[in-house]
């Protein structure tokens, strides 16, 4: 059976659920059949007839779609009473070999085929206005509990490193410390070196005249001279002498 089938089943048996939530407590869900129609072993083309048969009365009618003879036939039993009772198939008018037994509520997966060397079963007198289905106008029910959360899918791999983001403001500038303390004063330092000897002094003016002595002591007077001339000379002498030293 195809998946298309399988899909169209699991669509049949929501209705179903649907409609028994829906209807009046009078009315019963129907029996609906999936599957495809085949006639000589070959899928019938689309748009062909498919008619479901109960107590020699064709109930409902339905076409086959795509190219695979597929079909979806609802049965409902309306006013009547169909359960216990066996549905016969017919495919472009031919019998299908198949049947099924009503049930309420009931969804089958059901493949039908025909042969057309039968002869296909007289037309089916009409059904009698007093057993026509009365139409039914429903009113949309409750909504169903929410269903159960899926389980966590793989995790994906990991993304690609990022571009790297720009450079970010300068930060503001701090405030200006308050000034450290004072440091303690230094050990005074060592005594420098001697100085070098200051330049010879000039020559000092010359003496003032001594007073003439008396008559008979001007050789006393010119010693003396001579004398403090040799005193100067030798005061420069022992001057230039400590230069040198």
């Amino acid at each position: 059976m195809t998946r298309v089938k399988i899909l169209a089943l699991l669509a049949a048996m929501v209705l179903l659920f649907t409609l028994t939530t829906t209807v009046s407590a009078q009315r019963v869900p129907p029996h609906v059949f999936v599957g495809d129609a085949s006639i000589d072993d070959v899928a019938v083309a689309e748009g062909t007839s498919i008619t479901a048969w109960v107590g020699g009365v064709e109930v409902v009618s339905a076409t086959t779609t795509g190219t695979g003879g597929d079909y979806v036939i609802t049965v409902d039993q309306g006013d009547s009473s169909f359960s216990g009772e066996t549905v016969s198939f017919q495919i472009a008018g031919l019998d299908a070999a198949q049947t099924a037994t009503w049930t309420q509520g009931g969804a089958d997966l059901l493949t039908l085929s025909a042969s057309a060397a039968e002869t296909p079963t007289p037309e089916a007198t009409a059904v009698p206005e007093a057993t026509e289905v009365p139409e039914v106008v429903t009113e949309p029910g409750e909504q169903g509990p929410r269903g159960m959360a899926g389980a966590t899918g793989i995790a994906g791999a990991e993304g690609p490193e990022g571009p790297e983001g720009s450079k970010g403001n300068a930060g503001a500038t701090g405030s200006q410390g308050e000034a450290g303390a004072a440091g303690d004063q230094g050990a005074g330092g060592p005594a420098g070196s001697q100085g070098a000897t200051g330049n010879a002094g000039g020559q000092g003016q010359p003496g003032s005249a001594g007073l003439q002595g008396d008559d008979g002591s001007n050789v006393l007077g010119v010693i003396a001279l001579i004398l403090a001339i040799i005193g100067i000379v030798g005061a420069g002498g022992a001057f230039l002498l400590s230069r040198r030293s």
